[in-house]
């Protein structure tokens, strides 16, 4: 199977590769996303504490998880 050559002599990435790039950049950007919305809806309601770091940490995991996986999908669609 031959590899795909860049303008300078580099090899592309694989497609596997763009995939699990789609999922950090989603991930990352999901999270951060999940602290400020989580930062401000616990703090509407009142939290403070342990509660409100574990309810932030709860919204950044969630985000980040659900939008790493449509980036990815869109990333091997993409290929």
């Amino acid at each position: 199977m031959s590899m795909a050559v860049g303008p300078y002599g580099q090899s592309q990435p694989s497609c596997f590769n763009h995939v699990k790039m789609g999922f950090v950049m989603g991930c990352a950007l999901g999270m951060a996303a999940g602290v400020l919305s989580g930062t401000f809806s616990c703090l509407r309601i009142g939290m403070w504490g342990l509660k409100l770091m574990g309810r932030i940490w709860k919204t950044m995991m969630q985000s980040g998880g659900t939008f790493g996986t449509f980036m990815a999908f869109g990333m091997g669609v993409h290929c």
